[in-house]
């Protein structure tokens, strides 16, 4: 009689069997190519309750088991300030999935509900902070969140699309007021599309909009409200429909800036124009850049 594998078995071998092209393949050539984990490294692993933390959080526990070189990872939970039933939904499924986590307390809803000035902005900010701060506490030098393939292009269009600037979500950035300790973001190449389809396959239920200015949410898996990066996850859709790699083709450009054809752009915080190299040029090889015949 085959042995009946226990329901966490099913959802661990689940990464390594079904998604391990899609999921655990990606996962692991983004940690080697952008060389996000060094021997020795305590990493905090920043958990929120929804689909793509608590998924990095199981990659790093598989990660940590099976890698050739010693780290060391917790598994910390920030309380914002959810609600009651948020915060149970958040433990029953670090429970399920049998991830140890931490949980701390901060106010971070209550302050940003009482501002009227760029609220998701200074909900980041202090969330980072906070973790950060806590990581910090417990010996950690970095801090692993959830973002994924599709955060990084959605980002890269917001940036040119409402931001007016080429930038983009790095893989991993050392921190500017925390000595020594640094982001990184694991999941960096794993699509979104495979994440929903992980989740389904082992009929998993995650929190998604916790946020208490966002009234259009419910309190499992909802869709959001109509934000700038919704906008531009439905401009991503139609123009998958004329190129269906269109989202590969975003993520490989910011791989590949070409800083010969690129007006300006910013190195270490200052401001850089072609006209210096241009004209740089120009004087080495003396001859007039107005001289030059149009292309």
């Amino acid at each position: 009689m085959k042995k009946q594998l226990s329901p966490i078995l099913l959802i661990e071998r689940s990464i390594h069997k079904k998604f391990r092209k899609t999921i655990w393949k990606p996962f692991v050539a983004g940690i080697q190519r952008y060389e996000l984990i060094q021997e020795g490294d305590s990493i905090a692993v920043c958990i929120s309750g929804g689909k793509d933390s608590m998924l990095m959080a199981k990659l790093m526990q598989a990660l940590h088991s099976y890698s050739d070189f010693p780290f060391h990872v917790k598994y910390v939970v920030m309380n914002p300030g959810y609600n009651e039933i948020n915060l149970q939904k958040v433990i029953s499924n670090a429970a399920k999935l049998e991830i140890p986590i931490e949980i701390f307390n901060s106010n971070i809803f209550d302050v940003v509900t009482e501002t009227d000035r760029s609220p998701c902005y200074l909900c980041a900010r202090m969330r980072r902070g906070h973790l950060y701060s806590y990581a910090q506490k417990l010996g950690c030098n970095k801090i692993a969140l959830g973002h994924h393939f599709n955060d990084v292009v959605e980002t890269t269009l917001m940036g040119m699309l409402f931001g007016a600037q080429v930038q983009t979500m790095m893989p991993k950035v050392k921190s500017k007021n925390f000595a020594g300790m640094e982001l990184i973001r694991p999941m960096y190449c794993v699509h979104e599309d495979m994440i929903l389809s992980w989740k389904q396959y082992n009929n998993l239920e995650f929190i998604q909009c916790a946020c208490p200015l966002s009234e259009s949410c419910n309190v499992f898996d909802a869709s959001g409200g109509a934000s700038k990066r919704q906008e531009v996850k439905a401009l991503l859709k139609n123009l998958k429909r004329e190129n269906k790699d269109v989202e590969k083709s975003i993520f490989q450009s910011i791989h590949s800036v070409n800083l010969d054809t690129i007006i300006g752009y910013k190195l270490d915080g200052k401001e850089c124009s072609f006209l210096d190299r241009y004209r740089n040029v120009a004087a080495d090889t003396g001859t007039s850049p107005a001289a030059d015949s149009f292309d």
